[in-house]
């Protein structure tokens, strides 16, 4: 492992700078890129189970198989992003990705599909592996946190807007078509980041034996917390990528009968998180997470429980306040794990990702099995049955002691 005195690397780069500018348009182009890719056919599973004679559980595959891949290639990353410059790793998982989504655009059968949804998944690992270390390395202190949150906004907006735009160029044009253009837009998205990104000046490889990578993952399940943490990221995201996956199914069939468009335009409500993220994280922060937690879960079982009732508003506002809550429970708990895991912070982050898309993977296919049997009821029940658990889970971590240096500004026995 090399290892480089702090002086004798070169400034990092701070706000205000041409280079900061340029960094951040090309961090939010590879975060929007890389959820557009990812979920971009999330809208389509109701066309994939027609077209291709499936049920809505193997529809959802095209979802699952790239999440599931994802989540297994973030823990193998790490024996390799040491070892490659940052730049150039994320350019080509999203030119990767780019070509993989026009070859799903084009692929003749189902299982050809699958195939390189899952390898789209194994090339956009690339991105989140390194795009928070890159900014770790590059950012000065007192502009990192404002480069993280334009990152996780590009994400936010990326995600948001894959699933919008497949769905109603779908509805004009066909889904190959759309997929396509997500396709193109992946490419474009990939030359802003080559084009832009500063290279990464302060980067120094590191060469670490696979063996060692996987202990280094073991390490955070010795702290008391961050395992249930991880187990709230699984269940909270399975929940979010289920009600996404199977919403389209109950709102195009009776006694709804939306368009394709009409449908696509539901994943609007993805923008919450944009609100969501910032305000409740600010809240955990100063009231303490483990007072916040739990209230956001709560909140998402609300409105998942709403999203059972017949009137169309009332199903939308269920999924209004399910996304809503979603998005402070993720930014609570994802924040939570790095104040307790301390000097494992990157083992303790591949987790909790690893979970995260773990529970997309998993809770998102049984709940087509779930709508296959029993309709919109049983997927609520399967979404209720997840998040009971999780707020099982998150008043449980009411009373987990705190680790010494991270109470909240003004508080005096809560905490992380």
């Amino acid at each position: 492992m090399v290892s480089v005195p702090a002086d004798e690397l070169p400034p990092p780069i701070s706000r205000g700078t041409p280079a900061f500018r340029r960094m951040i348009l090309a961090l939010v182009a590879a975060g929007f890129s890389t959820f557009a890719l990812l979920y971009c056919v999330q809208p389509l599973l109701p066309v994939f189970a027609q077209e291709f004679h499936r049920s809505a559980a193997q529809a959802s595959l095209s979802v699952s198989a790239a999440t599931g891949v994802l989540a297994g290639a973030l823990l193998f990353w790490g024996t390799v992003a040491d070892r490659v410059e940052r730049r150039r790793m994320m350019f080509a998982s999203v030119v990767a990705a780019g070509l993989l989504t026009l070859v799903v655009a084009l692929a003749p059968s189902w299982p050809l599909l699958l195939l390189a949804r899952g390898l789209t998944g194994l090339a956009l690992s690339g991105v989140p592996a390194v795009a928070l270390t890159y900014i770790g390395e590059e950012v000065d202190a007192d502009s990192i946190g404002l480069a993280v949150g334009l990152h996780i906004g590009g994400n936010v907006f990326g995600g948001m807007a894959g699933r919008l735009v497949t769905g109603v160029l779908a509805d004009h044009f066909g889904w190959r078509t759309a997929v396509a253009v997500l396709g193109v837009m992946g490419l474009v998205s990939a030359g802003l980041l080559r084009l832009l990104l500063p290279a990464s000046r302060r980067f120094r490889p590191q060469i670490r034996s696979f063996v060692a990578a996987m202990a280094g993952l073991a390490r955070p399940f010795g702290d008391a917390g961050l395992p249930w943490l991880f187990l709230e990221s699984f269940l909270c995201m399975g929940a979010f990528v289920t009600v996404y996956n199977y919403i389209g199914f109950r709102l195009l069939a009776a006694p709804y009968h939306l368009s394709q468009t009409a449908v696509g335009f539901i994943f609007a409500l993805y923008l919450l998180g944009v609100v969501s993220s910032p305000l409740v994280g600010d809240i955990a922060g100063r009231l303490g997470r483990r007072k916040v937690f739990w209230v956001v879960v709560l909140a998402m079982a609300v409105g998942a429980g709403l999203t059972a009732a017949r009137p169309l508003w009332l199903v939308i506002a269920g999924v209004a306040l399910f996304t809503f809550a979603f998005f402070g429970a993720h930014s609570t708990a994802s924040s939570w794990v790095g104040r307790r895991a301390g000097a494992s912070r990157a083992q303790a982050s591949s987790m909790f990702l690893f979970f995260y898309y773990l529970g997309a993977s998993v809770i998102g296919y049984l709940g087509g099995v779930a709508w296959g049997g029993h309709g919109w009821t049983g997927v609520v029940v399967l979404l209720e049955g997840c998040l009971g658990v999780a707020l099982a889970v998150a008043v449980g971590l009411i009373f987990l002691r705190p680790l010494p240096g991270n109470l909240p500004v003004g508080a005096h026995k809560t905490g992380s």
